[in-house]
């Protein structure tokens, strides 16, 4: 199939972990991937067209974030099959402690906010014509820290994906109109290179008795850009062994 009649997904946080299995998902169902990321591309990654379907953008940087839209506009050609809104930030302490709600600095918060909820909805207002045109789909990665206090999720991360749940209501109810559906998924434990210590305490207690797999999660994303889902919007789906029963 040429470019051109290919489904075209937008993916920020492609990098590492959720991510980078959501490219390799997408890519192995003939869908042409174009990456957000603050990096330039790594000639070191393995994808066909890597480079040239690359968007360097700081996400918390609104002016930036803005600037990137009509870049993007230049790469899809007036159709966006699919938007997921993967990136996310959780700042940490000196010492890796989890930062609570007395200990975040005022800037830490803007910085994790403008990554994690107004980016997706920049992002999606900005390209809210292409998605139209493709009656495409957007997937908003939230958490099960949006839900409940995480040993190590920080304060500002936690109220930022719980407001991302609520954005995604709000967008599908605004987005629908015109054809757009609007989902999210909520990961718990998920075994990546950037996993807390102590993550195996909370293993033990998890219904399925495991960490979710990047791929596990990379699978429900894909369900809900196709049209196996087609009526399905302005939902959240838990992926995460049970872990918030």
């Amino acid at each position: 199939m040429s470019d051109d009649r290919r489904n075209t997904l937008l993916l920020t946080g492609a990098s590492r972990g959720i991510g980078h299995a959501t490219v390799k998902r997408f890519s192995a169902e003939g869908w042409r991937v174009l990456t957000c990321s603050r990096h330039p591309f790594d000639p070191r990654c393995p994808w066909p067209g890597g480079e040239e379907n690359h968007v360097q953008v700081d996400l918390s940087s609104p002016d930036d974030t803005m600037r990137a839209i009509e870049g993007i506009r230049e790469k899809i050609d007036g159709r966006l099959d699919a938007l997921v809104n993967n990136a996310g930030i959780s700042p940490k302490g000196e010492d890796g402690e989890r930062l609570d709600t007395i200990d975040t600095d005022l800037r830490t918060w803007g910085k994790v906010f403008h990554v994690n909820f107004f980016a997706p909805v920049v992002l999606a207002r900005g390209l809210k014509d292409e998605l139209a045109a493709a009656k495409g789909a957007v997937v908003n990665v939230t958490s099960i820290a949006g839900a409940r206090v995480h040993p190590f999720a920080g304060a500002a991360y936690a109220t930022s994906k719980a407001a991302l749940a609520a954005l995604t209501r709000e967008m599908a109810h605004d987005f629908g109109p015109a054809g757009v559906r609007v989902n999210a998924i909520a990961p718990g434990e998920v075994e990546t290179s950037i996993l807390s210590p102590g993550t195996e305490k909370i293993v033990e207690q998890l219904p399925l008795r495991r960490l979710g797999q990047p791929a596990e999660v990379a699978a429900a994303i894909f369900f809900l850009c196709s049209g196996e889902s087609g009526y399905i919007s302005g939902t959240e789906i838990e992926v995460n062994g049970a872990q918030h029963v």
